[in-house]
């Protein structure tokens, strides 16, 4: 929906407040530098599961007023709305609306803080880009490259605050570490490698049916074209279609994606080749999105991030939610222990804090929001695109791909030795791990997509059909802007 849209529905709706910050011709809205006596008026969107750690994450913050909950769950906004006032011991009595557009012609509101399912991130974002609010943003900040995109140019026209919920971005010791390995501390880096091996369940199937009384599913399905209603979507299970979701690897993983790119030199925007292999293995479900996955995605100057999604638990399972890295001359950083090459012996990694805005997640967010200083946010638009279309890539890989026998086989590396070690490490534990039977399983091996990181479409082999998922489609009356109507 463009911001002309917008602004219809808030004169239909008789709920435009007079004098707003953005003018219809896109003039930039300018932000006002509050100072630690003034208070910063928030409004959440999206309170269900991860808003609820919004709310108690400006509630921790002095001199911050969450003046709106924004959910089209009545029932979800009753239970935080009580649960606002209740912790605030009643000083905070935030209003509570269905619609995010209620809200942004609040010249009142400072910042939106977004934790929608994801095919709402970034028309979110936009939004709050267009009203002159800041935004905090969860992960992933987009649904698809090519709304990444724009919500990084709303960003950069507004000039307001977007800060990524990449928690890690906030960590110091990280920040540090990827420092150090920038400036050669461990020699070159070649690898960066992330694992979001958390164990979850199937999700079974649930017929479609009438939406209940208490959800607004038109407002839920925002800019989705999702066709009818069933309980596996709402609230949590949607991130297991593709059409509202984005797998595990740009849900969970989104984080150690983020750190994997972070690592990289400063100079690499986007991979210029990227593939994934994986399935849906033994939940026989209604879910889509693979829950055993690996992907690798290559740089313009060699160096490589790979990727490992492990959701299905068996006796012995290993959580790992963490990242390592190697080096050209065979060493490697893993779970905190720095291993040259050919040593069994590893030993501390010690670095220094690096630059990172104070505060954690949410109170860094409120002193660039208080600066109005887009560049404090611990993750940026920029940076929040980055990581984003780095799991794009991989996932758009994975749904191109074909059915292969499931055999040590199936990766198709060429010679790439790193990256087939890697996925041998994978099936054996899928196969004697989890029991997976070779005969009668498959993995999806997706192509190698080509990709140019300054137009930001493929080339090359499977151009066509890669480039059909850069942009989802969305609903009439929620559809993402082109660049120049932002």
């Amino acid at each position: 929906m463009t911001q002309h849209t917008r602004r219809q529905f808030m004169q239909s709706a008789s709920a435009a407040v007079a004098g707003s910050s953005v003018l219809i011709n896109g003039t930039k809205a300018s932000g006002r530098v509050l100072g630690a006596s003034d208070k910063v008026r928030i409004a959440i969107v999206g309170v269900n599961g991860r808003g609820s750690n919004h709310i108690q994450g400006y509630l921790d913050q002095p001199n911050v007023e969450i003046a709106y909950l924004v959910d089209p769950d009545r029932g979800v906004l009753a239970r935080r709305l009580k649960d606002v006032e209740t912790k605030s011991k009643g000083l905070q009595k935030p209003q509570a609306v269905a619609d995010l557009r209620r809200v942004l012609d609040d010249k009142t509101v400072d910042a939106i803080s977004i934790a929608a399912p994801n095919h709402w991130h970034a028309l979110m974002t936009i939004w709050g880009a267009q009203a002159g609010k800041h935004v905090y943003v969860e992960k992933p900040m987009s649904h698809d490259v090519a709304e990444g995109r724009i919500a990084v140019a709303a960003q950069k026209k507004y000039g307001v605050v977007v800060q990524h919920g990449t928690q890690s971005r906030s960590n110091p010791k990280i920040a540090g570490l990827h420092e150090a390995i920038k400036a050669g501390k461990f020699g070159r880096l070649k690898i960066a490698y992330g694992y979001c091996c958390k164990a979850r369940a199937g999700i079974g199937f649930k017929p479609p049916e009438a939406p209940p009384e208490n959800l607004d599913w038109d407002l839920w399905r925002g800019p989705a074209e999702v066709a009818a209603f069933h309980r596996n979507l709402v609230h949590y299970n949607w991130h297991w279609f593709w059409e509202t979701g984005n797998g595990d690897l740009n849900n969970q993983g989104t984080h150690q994606l983020d750190v994997a790119r972070w690592a990289l030199d400063d100079d690499q925007i986007h991979p210029v080749k990227a593939m994934a292999i994986g399935g849906r293995f033994q939940w026989k479900d209604q879910g889509v999105t693979p829950n055993t996955l690996f992907a690798m995605a290559e740089y313009p100057n060699g160096q490589q991030v790979l990727f490992n999604v492990r959701n299905v638990k068996y006796e012995g399972y290993q959580t790992q939610v963490e990242n390592e890295y190697y080096f050209e001359d065979g060493g490697r950083i893993v779970r905190d222990k720095y291993y040259p090459r050919g040593s069994r012996e590893g030993e501390a990694v010690k670095v220094g804090t690096g630059k990172v805005t104070p505060g954690g997640n949410f109170g860094s967010f409120i002193a660039a929001v208080r600066a109005n200083d887009p560049t404090m946010a611990n993750g940026t638009a920029s940076d929040a695109h980055r990581s984003c279309v780095l799991g794009h890539l991989m996932n758009n890989s994975y749904r191109l791909g074909e059915q292969v026998p499931f055999n040590v086989k199936a990766g198709k590396f060429g010679d790439d030795k790193n990256a087939c070690e890697h996925f041998q490490k994978l099936h054996e534990i899928m196969r004697a791990g989890v029991g997976v039977p070779e005969d009668g399983n498959s993995y999806t091996v997706g192509p190698v997509l080509t990709f140019d990181p300054k137009t930001e479409r493929h080339f090359g082999e499977h151009a066509d059909s890669a480039n059909a998922l850069l942009k989802n489609q969305n609903r009439k009356g929620f559809e993402i802007p082109q660049l120049a109507q932002v």
